[in-house]
Formats: C-alpha cells, sequence, structure tokens
C-alpha cells in the first residue's frame, strides 16, 4: 500500500498548466497529478489506443473540452470518464487541481 497525500501539490504557475506529478505508473493503470491557473488549458487530444481514461476535478471549477467544440461545465467532485480514442480536455476557469486516471497506462 502506498500513501500520497495530494493537499501538498497545490501549486500553480499563473495562466499555465503544471503536470505535477507521476502519482501511480503500475501495469494495470496510470495516475497523474495536473493543476491548471485560471484560464489555462489542457488541450483537447485523443490516443490511438485502446483503454478509458478518467478526469477528477479536485479542486476550482472549469469545463470539460471534447469534439467539435463540447464544453462541459466541470467543478470540484465532478469525474468525467471516457475512452481514451475520445477527445478530451480541461479548460480552468479557476485554479483547478485533477487527478487524471489512465487504464491501461500509456
Amino acid at each position: 500500500m502506498k500513501k500520497i497525500e495530494l493537499d501538498k501539490t497545490a501549486e500553480f504557475t499563473k495562466g499555465a498548466m503544471k503536470r505535477f506529478f507521476l502519482v501511480e505508473d503500475s501495469p494495470s493503470f496510470k495516475i497523474i497529478n495536473f493543476n491548471l491557473a485560471a484560464g489555462a488549458t489542457f488541450p483537447v487530444h485523443s490516443h490511438d489506443l485502446d483503454g478509458d481514461v478518467s478526469i477528477h476535478v479536485i479542486e476550482g471549477m472549469g469545463f470539460f473540452l471534447g469534439a467539435d467544440d463540447a464544453e462541459i461545465p466541470a467543478k470540484k467532485g465532478d469525474i468525467l470518464i471516457s475512452a481514451i480514442r475520445e477527445p478530451h480536455g480541461v479548460r480552468a476557469t479557476s485554479d483547478m487541481r485533477l487527478v487524471v486516471t489512465i487504464a491501461p497506462p500509456i
């Protein structure tokens, strides 16, 4: 077992996205902590692979982004789940912290 204290990773760079650290990288899944300063965007992208991705908002507000300029409001506690082939991204309207899980890991 391993405990990670995500509250200690609440650092932001004005106007930017920060890939704070790789939380876990196992043969089954990968977990990454991203912090987006207000106004920053995690660009819409996809991966030509089979698998799933979840994006969990642990702090802040913004939008989950998708294909064809899709925007879904996102706030603390919300989780976006999609196939990793499906276009996905995030735009922060306030400082926003994300935990992204990718299974299987890429």
